[in-house]
């Protein structure tokens, strides 16, 4: 299940979504152009590394991905989500929220994996806060997602809430089975990142707000 649009009308372009894309893109194809030393060097010194975590890299961890899948997905679902956020909390707030729903999840992270040498990478932490914000801000919402069964390919539209609570359902049963199966030495999904960035966003758009979306032109 891959969602690629939601069914909202936005009355704004989504000036700080479509930056945090192009940039982690850039910097994404920064790192496939690197040597295979020169590319760990970067993860080292500006991943999440839950054993020596500094605001540094609670920030840089965001805009870094581990490979082709990694990237998409991500970029794909803040899209979907992200620019309709956007556009009713204002250009400035949501890059503020944004950004604290990726610090604060990967604080989350790295309290839960404490002890961990394994640099953490990504931009989802960020984007599930995106996802929980949306959560409740646009509950009556239908997001277009892609469908893939066997061989066959369509596209539905499904709730909002189905969406976003089968995604965050899937992080939890995920988080408890790497309780059991993952050790500081392992690689992996971070999965409480998610879960935290989730509940964070939730938190955050109830206390920064939204703004009202009424009497502005229509964006297409």
């Amino acid at each position: 299940m891959f969602p690629y649009r939601d069914d909202r009308p936005t009355f704004t372009f989504p000036f700080v979504t479509s930056l945090l894309i192009a940039v982690c893109v850039y910097v994404f194809f920064r790192e496939i152009t690197m040597s295979d030393f020169a590319r760990n060097v970067m993860i080292e010194r500006y991943g999440l590394i839950p054993a020596h975590v500094t605001l540094q890299s609670l920030v840089t961890m965001m805009f870094l991905h581990g490979g082709w899948s990694h990237i998409i997905g991500n970029m794909l679902f803040l899209w979907t989500f992200g620019k309709s956020l956007e556009d009713a909390m204002g250009h400035v707030k949501f890059l503020g929220f944004y950004l604290a729903c990726g610090i604060l999840s990967g604080i989350v992270h790295a309290a839960v994996n404490y002890g961990s040498l394994v640099p953490t990478v990504g931009a989802s932490g960020a984007i599930a806060g995106v996802m929980g914000a949306y959560l409740v801000t646009f509950p009556r919402a239908n997001i277009k997602t892609i469908f893939f069964f066997v061989i066959f390919v369509t596209t539905v539209e499904v709730p909002a809430p189905i969406v976003l609570l089968y995604w965050f359902g899937m992080q939890l049963v995920s988080g408890y089975g790497s309780i059991v199966h993952t050790t500081v030495s392992d690689g992996g999904v971070a999965w409480f990142g998610h879960i935290g960035g989730f509940v964070v966003g939730i938190i955050l758009v109830f206390a920064m707000g939204t703004r009202r979306l009424y009497y502005r032109p229509r964006v297409y």
